[in-house]
């Protein structure tokens, strides 16, 4: 959910011709360094079919940092469908949304439900945190797990457990160890197709991640609020 205002302004002039290649910026607008917490997700962030976006857990997470006065915007990057690999095309786009304080991944499902290589979901998860270890000041990283369908067997299941808890001990990211926890198998938490949380789910889900990021915005206190530059890699 992104937020955002706007109202009239007396006529600014046109600014003179720039002196070098560097184009101008808007004249009069200034730039928006609110800080934003990016969810990038599944369906399970997006919302699927609840009756409303506002239903979903990162816009209740919106609603207790509104209560708490924490002046935080927050971004659902989540798309219906996606594995890992489709949310490794999109990080560059979830880290365009100005200032990013924190960043909330919560991918792979989609990869257990398809039965694919956890090496392969492991792979793209590194990659997405590298892309967002590599902004400058670097956003806070938060990973949220999941867990595989138990009929794919004990051995992947255990092989694709392990996948977060150890990126995130590797990447320095705060982990919530299962988004459905309380939620999964629970047939008056979930829509008919047994997978989507209802609306009294995502309660219960956003409780699951706040309980993590609420600490997380805790340790950032202080640190001032200035939009990522993607910091330069030598060769």
């Amino acid at each position: 959910m992104v937020a955002g205002c706007g109202g009239s302004a007396p006529p600014v002039p046109p600014p003179p011709p720039p002196t070098d290649p560097k184009p101008p910026t808007m004249v009069g607008v200034p730039e928006d360094t609110t800080p934003t917490i990016v969810f990038l997700g599944t369906s399970l962030t997006a919302g699927f079919g609840l009756p409303s976006p506002s239903l979903a857990y990162p816009a209740l997470i919106q609603h207790k940092l509104d209560s708490l006065g924490l002046g935080y915007r927050v971004v659902n990057a989540g798309i219906s469908g996606e594995t890992s690999a489709g949310a490794l095309r999109r990080i560059d786009w979830a880290l365009n949304h100005g200032n990013v304080a924190v960043l909330v991944v919560e991918t792979g499902a989609n990869d257990g439900l398809r039965g694919q290589d956890p090496d392969s979901t492991r792979a793209n998860i590194q990659a997405i945190l590298d892309r967002a270890k590599a902004l400058e000041p670097k956003p806070s990283l938060v990973l949220v797990g999941m867990e595989a369908m138990p009929n794919l067997g004990r051995e992947y299941t255990e092989r694709f457990r392990t996948i977060f808890p150890a990126l995130a001990k590797t990447n320095d990211a705060a982990l919530v160890p299962f988004l459905l926890a309380g939620v999964a198998g629970v047939d008056s938490l979930n829509q008919g197709d047994g997978i989507h949380p209802t609306p009294r789910g995502h309660e219960i889900v956003a409780d699951n991640v706040w309980r993590v990021l609420e600490k997380v915005l805790a340790a950032r206190r202080g640190r001032p609020a200035v939009p990522n530059v993607r910091r330069r890699t030598g060769s």
